[in-house]
């Protein structure tokens, strides 16, 4: 079977595992213990995707240097507490992974999370050198930012044309679109499909699985 990419890269939240309600927690949580505004449920899922610089910044717009400092802090100690079994997969991911793999496809990463966050989970679930490749937003760009990968396409010195990025949010999507990625929405994660469909997307799967029908 032909392919029309060689690279596919991946959201991790929102995307290949089911850990949204741990960030919403963990975000509202640090807002209490530290007496800042607690953001809605609504609010707090609608910035993950972000680096978390980015993403307390959003959510928290008033607060001071200090406030992001002890925030950052107190939302990694909570998230690791909560997250000490690794977020599982949605229904289809591991077994499609699986598949992509032994068709020869190139697997990448490209996700908000810390270096040391997306490295904790990926050896919770055994997928330790799994995949080809990895960004994260704080060794380089938040999304939407194209800068991973546009560092995703150099390190495999392949084309824009080459690739193909599946995500959850529309900073998955705004980010593939600047950098002359195709996209793949899901429609399960953090934004839904309705706020992906106008970034041209060549489909959006309503479970993880159906993404075989468009790569």
């Amino acid at each position: 079977m032909s392919k029309a990419f060689g690279l596919l890269v991946f959201d991790w939240d929102g995307t290949l595992v089911d850990s949204l309600e741990r960030i919403v927690t963990c975000l509202r949580v640090s807002a209490a213990e530290l007496g800042l505004p607690v953001p809605s449920p609504e609010d707090s899922r609608d910035i993950i995707g972000l680096g978390l610089p980015q993403a307390l910044a959003r959510l928290f717009p008033s607060a001071k240097k200090e406030d992001f400092i002890a925030l950052r802090e107190c939302y990694s100690k909570n998230f690791q507490d909560i997250d000490r079994e690794p977020a599982p997969f949605y229904d289809t991911v591991r077994d499609t992974l699986d598949e992509l793999k032994s068709r020869g496809y190139l697997l990448a990463v490209a996700t908000g999370k810390s270096r040391r966050g997306l490295d904790r989970a990926l050896r919770g679930h055994g997928l330790e050198g799994f995949f080809d490749a990895s960004r994260c937003a704080d060794e380089t760009s938040s999304k939407p930012d194209p800068r991973m990968l546009f560092e995703l396409l150099a390190h495999f010195d392949l084309p824009a044309q080459s690739a193909c990025m599946v995500g959850d949010t529309e900073f998955d999507m705004d980010m593939a679109a600047r950098a002359g990625v195709a996209r793949i929405g899901v429609s399960y994660g953090a934004h839904g499909g309705d706020r992906l469909h106008g970034y041209d997307l060549r489909g959006c799967a309503a479970i993880f699985n159906e993404i075989l029908a468009w790569i």
